[in-house]
């Protein structure tokens, strides 16, 4: 991991130390260029996939990340934009595999999947992000660096992130909810709901029973962070500030 050496990880207030003049390393600038290219390619899918109720939140969501990567990067704030993005990379993964053991029929092992992405989603979106990063950008930088127009605007699209964050912890939980009122004989289910809440992994064959035929059911939630940075590309690990 990139991050594992760098102080900003361990200590947020490297993140302002000698701002706006950091050095961008290599793996930070493609590590940047792959999460960009990532949310382009989602923003441009979504008008080819199947339209959920939910396109226009996540046509924001989507928007509001590429803002906040770009923005981040041209104003060089690489450091605490990869602590963002990093956050919000954490629980995808548990997300993409709870879909591909859903559509491999292995009910068992996609419930415990989803249990852990909601714990895993929930902690790191409305515990760690706003305690950690959010302090960081609102305060930490106000007191070293001080307020300059790039930092409301900074501010101003973490906030909005986080709004997004607190939407689809309240569509997880209320999912888990549903599941555990219709789940068959105390079954916990958290892909078995009667309507799309979010919209993303799609029921198991007990659903499809249960349902007309032609009527896809999706739950889930894709989100992930944002952020970014610009400034003096070098070659070598991160080091710390003096």
């Amino acid at each position: 991991m990139i991050l594992k050496k760098t102080p900003w990880l361990w200590n947020t207030r490297h993140c302002w130390y000698n701002y706006p003049y950091q050095p961008l390393t290599t793996d930070l600038h493609y590590y940047y260029i792959l999460e960009l290219s990532f949310y382009w390619s989602l923003m441009f899918s979504q008008f080819t996939d199947i339209k959920r109720k939910d396109f226009g939140i996540m046509f924001l969501h989507h928007l509001v990340t590429i803002c906040l990567i770009t923005f981040s990067y041209v104003n060089n704030m690489a450091r605490v934009g990869t602590l963002v993005l990093c956050l919000h990379d954490s629980a995808d993964a548990l997300l993409e595999a709870a879909k591909m053991a859903n559509y491999a029929k292995f009910q068992k092992i996609c419930d415990l999947l989803f249990v852990m992405f909601a714990m895993v989603f929930i902690t790191t979106r409305l515990g760690i992000f706003p305690l950690w990063v959010l302090n960081t950008t609102l305060f930490e930088s106000w007191e070293i660096v001080g307020p300059y127009p790039s930092w409301w605007v900074f501010n101003l699209l973490l906030l909005l992130i986080q709004g997004l964050n607190c939407f689809w912890s309240y569509l997880i939980v209320k999912i888990a909810c549903k599941a555990i009122s219709k789940g068959k004989a105390g079954k916990w289910n958290p892909l078995h709901v009667s309507k799309d809440d979010r919209s993303d992994i799609e029921s198991s064959s007990d659903e499809e029973d249960s349902e007309p035929p032609g009527k896809n059911l999706h739950t889930a939630t894709t989100t992930n962070g944002t952020s970014g940075t610009n400034g003096y590309l070098l070659t070598g690990p991160c080091s710390a500030d003096d």
